[in-house]
């Protein structure tokens, strides 16, 4: 499955209740930085409330939706494409190929949401985020 995801610099929560106006989003997932696990993300105080994770339905198509810290808000680079995986060493594969020349946003780990998480900008300048929908794989 791939999925849109798109970053914000601390207005995704303004961002969303925009679009719920405009295109009547479903929203199934919001969390905030605040509800997240601190070993998943540590944040100051000042960005607790922001996004940390939504999903939202736009007629039948799922968008991934949060804010992201000022050093990770690069213009151009602010719609990323999620790749879900069905286990951890499928991700892995995929990272193993896309890993030469990119830039590492977010080295493999472990999240709240995700078994096996990665995010990076490859060699081509797109931004790319793979992962297992699941926590158990």
């Amino acid at each position: 499955m791939i999925t849109p995801n798109i970053h914000f610099n601390g207005n995704c929560y303004e961002a969303i209740q925009v679009y719920k106006d405009v295109f009547d989003l479903d929203v199934k997932i919001l969390e905030k930085n605040k509800d997240a696990n601190p070993s998943d993300y540590i944040v100051d105080e000042k960005h607790l409330n922001h996004v940390y994770h939504a999903e939202v339905f736009l007629a039948s198509g799922r968008i991934i939706m949060s804010d992201v810290l000022d050093d990770e808000h690069t213009p151009g680079h602010t719609v990323s494409l999620v790749v879900t995986f069905d286990s951890a060493p499928e991700v892995k594969k995929a990272y193993g190929v896309l890993e030469k020349g990119a830039t590492i946003i977010h080295e493999l780990q472990t999240t709240t949401y995700s078994s096996c998480f990665v995010s990076l900008i490859d060699r081509f300048g797109i931004r790319w985020e793979l992962m297992t929908e699941q926590t158990e794989k």
